[in-house]
């Protein structure tokens, strides 16, 4: 079946984060909003039909996942990536920004450091802020137009206090697929210092070939021994209003540790919808993913000629995986306010404000490209105008 990505749908009225907030969070209801990470595209009509059967039977009671949930994400992950996993070592969770918050207080107490690698998506520093621990940063560092992580610093970040260190596998915002030495050398020295390594892998199904996904837990048996994984269908196949997400951990006493917390807060039974469109993303979602995948591609594509041909003030930082692009304003010589009300007021785009992602996010704005191409389009032509009239 051929998938119409180029089809316009009208988010506005619904609720939507990303339409119907606009005005709210930018001051501005002009703008072309390409900011909140969900896509503009039809969630999938196999899960669309999913729920709408469910929904049928007009009884929407307490409800147990089924054995086919388990096997539908059992066999996704072991195709896709390579990895088998068994069926106790997953535990549900409302979200992967929710399972964060719970790791962080399951496996530290206040006061203790936890590691993360800014810039980097930022619920990661209020689920160590908030819950009364000690934020330290490992800032990432760009070489030939990639993130790389800096082991040097990290070793050096590292003390007695030191408990967890959480990533972004692949990474948000920059879309480095993080390779299997980088994950490796990470690991390692989790396993020196006893350090928890949590992975959110929520985007490992958006890697854009020919890059590959590392499962950082999939590296070997010691690396797994101290990882928490975190994966959910919600960024892949649009779902991020079904709120369900998967904790998969094959140590015991790390997954009882987790359990245990998850079982004090209540949160564990889940959404029904949710967990009958997950199953039908990982059953049936192969094609539409392959389909979507290449056209975001060609987003990314026409995006990077575009900035290079005719606003080559921009820099485009090109992603390996992932449906946003990482861009550098650094050459208008604007500080942070300028940059921001300069987007806002004279391109006229809703984009995410490269500093909320910690250190190393200034002069950096961050786009999305899961939308429809016209998008794409006007919003180049708007970003060439407003520089233009700089010039």
């Amino acid at each position: 079946m051929h998938y119409n990505f180029d089809e316009i749908i009208d988010r506005k009225g619904t609720s939507c984060v990303k339409w119907d907030i606009t005005k709210a969070y930018f001051g501005s209801d002009e703008l072309l909003p390409m900011w909140v990470a969900d896509m503009d595209f039809k969630t999938p009509d196999f899960i669309v039909e999913a729920v709408k059967k469910r929904a049928a039977h007009e009884i929407y009671g307490y409800t147990v996942r089924p054995e086919s949930y388990y096997s539908s994400m059992i066999n996704w992950i072991g195709k896709k990536h390579k990895w088998k996993i068994e069926k106790d070592w997953i535990i549900f969770s409302p979200g992967i920004v929710p399972a964060v918050n719970m790791a962080v207080l399951a496996y530290t107490k206040p006061g203790d450091k936890v590691i993360v690698q800014p810039p980097v998506y930022f619920p990661f520093f209020s689920a160590v802020k908030d819950n009364g621990r000690q934020l330290v940063y490992n800032q990432l560092h760009i070489e030939n137009g990639r993130y790389h992580m800096d082991f040097e610093d990290l070793k050096k970040k590292i003390d007695n206090r030191t408990k967890l260190i959480i990533i972004s596998n692949p990474h948000n915002p920059g879309g480095s697929a993080w390779t299997k030495d980088e994950l490796m050398k990470l690991g390692e020295i989790c396993i020196e210092h006893n350090i928890i390594l949590i992975s959110d892998e929520i985007h490992s199904d958006l890697v854009i070939p020919p890059f590959k996904h590392t499962v950082a837990a999939n590296i070997s048996e010691e690396i797994a021994d101290v990882t928490i994984s975190m994966m959910a269908p919600s960024k892949t196949f649009n779902l991020a209003g079904m709120a369900s997400s998967s904790v998969i951990i094959s140590n015991p006493q790390l997954r009882n540790d987790f359990q245990v917390f998850l079982d004090r807060v209540h949160v564990g039974m889940g959404n029904l919808f949710g967990m009958v469109a997950s199953e039908a993303a990982y059953t049936q979602g192969e094609d539409w993913l392959n389909q979507m995948l290449e056209y975001v591609k060609r987003n990314i594509d026409y995006t990077e000629t575009y900035i290079k041909e005719k606003i080559p003030k921009i820099k485009m930082m090109r992603p390996e995986a992932t449906y946003m692009v990482w861009l550098d304003f650094r050459e208008l010589g604007m500080d942070n306010n300028e940059l921001k009300r300069f987007i806002i007021e004279k391109a006229k785009l809703g984009l995410n404000d490269g500093p909320v992602f910690g250190p190393g996010g200034e002069g950096f704005q961050r786009m999305n490209l899961a939308c429809p191409r016209a998008y794409v389009e006007e919003a180049m032509l708007r970003l060439e105008k407003a520089i233009n009239i700089l010039q």
